[in-house]
Order: C-alpha cells, then structure tokens, then sequence
C-alpha cells in the first residue's frame, strides 16, 4: 500500500488561465461516462459537469444504469436534457453492434474476448461487464454521431471499462477519475493496468491514490496521472456559518451512505462510551444504502434510540441546515478485507467549510484534507475508543471546536474549490480533444 505524510499538501500551480477568449470551447463536445445518474452520493460528479457548462462546454451524460431516487439536487434539472439513458437491449443497440462488427470486427472481437478473459475472475463483476457491453457499443455509436472530442468517465471500474471500449472503437480520446474503492478493491484491480495505458491522462483526487496507481500500474505511467481535488462550490458556501455553540446537546453528524466501509459501527460504539459517560448528545446520520435497517438496529441494541436520528437521503440545502446545527462532523472509515476504502470525501470537505470540526480515519487521501489537530481529529481505523476520546475532547472544548472549524473551512476554501479544480480539468480535456483533432 502507497504511504505519504500525513501533512499538508502543497498547493500545485495552477495552469494559465484564457478564460477571456470567448471563442475557445467554441464547439467542443464532452462524453462523461458514469454508473449512475443523477445518484445522491455522488454530488460531485453532478457539480463537476455544472461547473463545466458554466464554461460554456457542451457535455453530454452516458449512465451506464439508469438511477431513479426519490431525492434529486438542485442542478439535476439543468443536466437532464444532456443525459442519455439506454435500455438493456434495442433495435438501435443491435444495429450499433453489427455497424462495429463490419466496420471493425478485430477491433470488435478483441473487445470481446477481453472483456470475458479480464473480469473471469470475478463473476459478478463479469455478468455486470457482460450486462453493460451491448449498450456500451450503442455509447460509442452515439458519441460518434454526436461529434464527441472527449470522453471522462468517473471511477474506474465499469464507466472506465466503458471509455476504454468507446475509445478502441471509435478512436476519441478518453479519461478516467480514480475515487477510491474503485481502485482500491481487489476485484476491481484487473484491468486497471490496461485502461491506464489506452487513456490519454488519469485523473486522480488524491495524492495517495497516485502513489497506489504507480506502484501498481508501473512507475511509465506516472507522467499521465494528474492529481486534481474534488471540491466544494465556495458561493455556496460564501455565507459566514452560525452553530449554536452553547446550546445543548452536543450535536454530532454523520453524512455516509450506509456501507460498511463507512465505519458507522464504531461510530454507535463511541457514542455509546460517551452515554456511559454521562454526555448529552444527539447524532444525526444522514444517508441511504444497503445497511441502513442494520444500521438502525444496531442502535437500538446499543440502548441508543433516544440518541441518534436516522435521515434518509436529503438534498444539499437540506444536509447545510443539519450542518449549521451540530458540533462536530464525524466519518470513521476504515479498509475492508476486501480493499475497499474512501478517497477524500466531499461531505467532509462540506463540514469544514461550514466550520464544523471533523473526526475521522487516518485512511487513504483523508490526511490530504484533514491536518491533524489542526482541521480536527484523525484517528486510527476501526478504533471506537479513539473516536470516544476525539469526541469526548470537542464536546468539553468550544474553544477547540471554534478553532479548527475556522482552520477547516481555510483549508477547503484554499485547496478544494470546485471551480478552480474543474477548470484545472479542462485544460487537460480540452488539450487531449485538440491533440486528436476529435472536436
């Protein structure tokens, strides 16, 4: 596993910006390929494609499934009539098969036979590649009629898959973003090597997840990997945050899909130390996910009903306020046995920006964002008693709480601003779309 201090990342120079040149994305076409949309959890897809179109980018969604969830953000409106979404099979997907297969049967064939070698070891992960593979050759199909100078999937399973077949077919430069558990599982580690190399650049949120792709990908492929932050749009958050900081309870919140590398388990042990401890709290989660009911009981088996309040899925404008009203942040992520673990998770960066103190996991890219006892608290993975003493420590010091939420929200403000970020990711789509000519 890739290891970097635990200390702050240094600020990259930004590349030179021609903002002013009203002609320069004049007709330029984007592919974002992704598994879902629109998805709750994955906000920062959703405002990565808004700030790009904020630049006047054409960018054209390719869900792999089509996502239908009974809470949608502020945004989603705006990128609908962008979005193509395909059945599982068609007439057009049929017709899109047989114009490769005459066109490019190698090319075709050899997709094929890979597809099956690469994912053989897995077979859910093959059945699902199988599943996808007739609407992909239609993706590609589309994007080609459509005049698409590039293609960016996010996570780098099934939509980088899905980019590396569009790309082999169609000959349009593409990319990808490594996150997190999609690279880090190991079942999603096969064929990361391959879509690597196809890709014009790899875009990574961390540091350490760069360090992880080098050292398994090969030490050639370095030049290619660029490191660019997700982030927080700052005007949404431009607004000088309130907390009621004297009132009581002391308030926790925990925004987390409900999966269990989340690490809510040790989160209700914590918050069960501090009951015994006499503290009065309450602890908002908030979220959706396989767990949820599990979750829940667990709760309840811990005495800690009164405590907690369990949200389903909620919007942004929704999460701001519950984040206005608590004390600390807190996200106890851990590493599966499986590999499975976070990047730099946006809703922690949302927590500072509202200056909100944060506990959480010395695991994978957190560290980047989070200073030790500076932003707030790091500690080790799968240590309640550790979250229990960083929490026990806030709920007895406004002071520090004030302090590093002030730190926090710096930092974000600083390093983490979506616009920025998102602009620094279009010179790069921009340069590969004007490499190939492809726009």
């Amino acid at each position: 596993m890739p290891q970097r201090p635990h200390s702050q990342t240094p600020e990259k120079p930004r590349p030179a910006s021609r903002a002013g040149d009203p002609n320069r994305y004049q007709d330029m076409k984007f592919a974002y390929v992704m598994s879902r949309f629109p998805k709750i959890s994955e906000t920062f897809v959703l405002y990565e494609i808004l700030a790009l179109m904020e630049k006047g980018i054409r960018v054209e969604v390719f869900p792999l499934i089509r996502e239908r969830q009974p809470v949608a953000h502020e945004g989603v409106k705006q990128v609908m009539p962008h979005v193509h979404y395909l059945p599982m099979f068609s007439a057009a997907i049929l017709l899109a098969h047989i114009y490769f297969l005459f066109r490019k049967p190698l090319t075709y064939l050899g997709l094929l036979l890979e597809m099956m070698i690469g994912s053989i070891r897995s077979p859910k992960y093959f059945t699902k590649s199988v599943a996808l593979f007739p609407k992909i050759v239609r993706f590609a199909y589309e994007m080609k009629q459509l005049g698409i100078g590039h293609i960016h999937a996010h996570f780098a399973t099934h939509p980088a898959f899905a980019g590396y077949v569009i790309h082999k077919l169609t000959g349009i430069p593409y990319s990808f973003t490594a996150h997190g558990s999609d690279i880090h599982k190991h079942l999603h580690r096969y064929g990361l090597a391959r879509k690597v190399a196809a890709a014009d650049f790899v875009r990574t949120i961390s540091d350490y997840n760069k360090a992880f792709i080098v050292e398994h990908c090969g030490g050639r492929f370095e030049e290619k990997i660029e490191m660019i932050h997700c982030g927080i749009d700052k005007q949404v958050f431009a607004s000088p945050p309130h907390h009621p900081r004297e009132t009581h309870p002391f308030t926790i919140i925990c925004v987390a899909s409900y999966e269990k590398v989340k690490g809510h388990a040790y989160l209700i042990e914590a918050c069960r130390k501090l009951k015994a401890q006499g503290v009065d709290f309450r602890c908002h989660l908030v979220g959706d996910g396989p767990l949820r009911e599990a979750v829940g009981q667990e709760i309840r088996d811990a005495g800690l009903g009164d405590n907690f309040i369990i949200h389903g899925p909620l919007k942004r404008e929704q999460v701001a306020e519950l984040l206005q009203q608590s004390d600390v942040k807190v996200l106890p992520s851990f590493q599966t046995e499986t590999g499975e673990r976070e990047g730099i998770p946006v809703a922690l960066m949302e927590a500072m920006a509202v200056e909100l103190p944060v506990v959480s996991s010395l695991v994978s890219g957190i560290p980047e964002l989070v200073e030790q006892d500076a932003a707030g608290i790091l500690v080790a993975q799968q240590d309640a008693e550790g979250l229990f003493q960083a929490l026990l420590r806030l709920q007895r010091d406004p002071e520090l709480r004030r302090r590093m939420g002030k730190a926090g929200r710096e930092k974000v403000f600083r390093e983490f601003d979506l616009k920025e970020n998102a602009a620094e990711l279009l010179e790069l789509l921009v340069l590969s779309a004007s490499r190939s000519g492809s726009h």
